[in-house]
């Protein structure tokens, strides 16, 4: 690992932790304000009744999809944002702390597991086996992994270092499909136009 490497997880660790309570300041500065609009455009993308959130952080999207009427329980291994999210949620909230490598679900429970900008664990192939046994059949895994922001200096900072999500690198995509492949999931990359910017998604049916 390098120093880099080192340094974000100490950040995140420090933000999911006991920096939790900045969380939702952290994301709309770096996301120019198109967080949560970034978390709300992968409903579209999740199928069935029965949804499972991993890492719902703050409970944004937890919110979402309780209001369509839909059985939604989820996990985080961080207690300060499980607090977070029950005082944003309520009462209706199934929340459930633990880590997305051991699931305290019953198998086949799941129509849909959703990520939206998850850490590293998300390629772990004991998460990835886990999300497969509480699927149902062809059940998905919907993974929103990062998003490029629209505005016109990022649109012209795309062009001039040629980093256009558009152009997004099919070396890129083949790298992000390959642990979701490895494990046993029919997995498309794409990237998806939304009035806020771009969003990278990540596509695995049982």
């Amino acid at each position: 690992m390098n120093p880099i490497q080192r340094f974000m997880r100490f950040f995140y660790s420090l933000l999911y932790h006991p920096f939790a309570f900045t969380y939702d300041l952290v994301a709309w500065v770096v996301s120019f304000g198109k967080w949560n609009d970034w978390v709300s455009s992968i409903l579209p993308h999740l199928e069935g009744t029965r949804i499972l959130e991993l890492g719902h952080g703050p409970g944004h999207l937890q919110r979402l999809l309780l209001s369509r009427g839909l059985f939604v329980a989820a996990i985080d291994e961080s207690k300060q944002m499980g607090w977070i999210a029950k005082r944003r949620i309520g009462t209706s909230a199934k929340l459930a702390r633990g880590l997305a490598q051991s699931l305290p679900y019953p198998g086949e429970t799941f129509d849909s597991v959703v990520a939206t900008f998850p850490s590293e664990y998300i390629f772990d192939p004991c998460t990835l086996s886990e999300v497969k046994r509480i699927l149902r059949s062809s059940g998905r895994l919907i993974v929103l992994p990062a998003a490029f922001p629209s505005n016109k200096f990022l649109n012209w900072l795309y062009k001039v270092t040629g980093e256009n999500p558009v152009n997004f690198d099919e070396a890129i995509k083949e790298r992000l499909q390959k642990p979701f492949c490895n494990a046993g999931f029919k997995t498309e990359v794409e990237i998806v136009e939304v009035q806020s910017g771009m969003l990278v998604i990540i596509n695995a049916k049982k």
